[in-house]
């Protein structure tokens, strides 16, 4: 039992460590990449929002880990998908287009992907595209609408489509560490039970 929970440190670690680097390269490359400081800064809060957020954090995952779980095409599809529809719900929201019940809609979202995470649900491709599509439009509507008065909308999109992609690839990360974990604690299982 100890090796496994050092085993599970050890992956946690490793993710977050992934984490910092992803968010140190990207504000160091949005801060030289943007001749404006307004955009730069534009770019750093859209990509600070989705970790303001446990809701957020937590949707984004999972996304991640349903479309490891499913794997094949999906692993790119799902996440692709989320991310595309999110852009939309994001235009929407710095639009100010209402959208009813997206505080409800966010919500679902983490109840509805961490309960087909947690039951390993096998569904089509097709279905679980439009699954995360639905909720992708009430994230990006709540970030979208929050964006600062004084931002570019292109600009503070970009940074939070990115960190939600980043998101989404931590989730699928962590699925393959847990993948590999499983097989590593059943090969110990049959090598003590032989």
């Amino acid at each position: 039992m100890c090796d496994f929970a050092i085993t599970i440190l050890h992956q946690w670690g490793m993710l977050m460590r992934t984490r910092l680097l992803a968010t140190a390269v990207f504000v160091l490359v949005s801060s030289a990449a943007f001749a404006h400081p307004g955009d730069a800064h534009g770019f750093v809060h859209g990509f600070a929002h989705p970790f303001g957020g446990f809701d957020h954090l937590l949707a984004m995952i999972a996304v991640g880990l349903f479309a490891w779980q499913l794997g094949g095409r999906a692993l790119w599809l799902v996440p692709a998908t989320f991310v595309t529809i999110m852009a939309v719900g994001g235009v929407l929201g710095i639009a100010g287009v209402p959208i009813p019940g997206v505080e409800i809609g966010i919500a679902a979202s983490m109840i509805v992907l961490a309960g087909v995470v947690a039951l390993r649900m096998k569904t089509p491709v097709v279905l679980a595209m439009a699954l995360v599509g639905i909720f992708a439009v009430f994230h990006g509507h709540a970030h979208g609408s929050e964006m600062p008065l004084d931002g570019s909308g292109a600009i503070y999109g970009a940074g939070f489509l990115t960190a939600t992609a980043l998101l989404h690839l931590a989730g699928i990360a962590l699925g393959m560490a847990c993948g590999r974990l499983a097989a590593v604690l059943s090969e110990r299982r049959k090598l003590g039970g032989a």
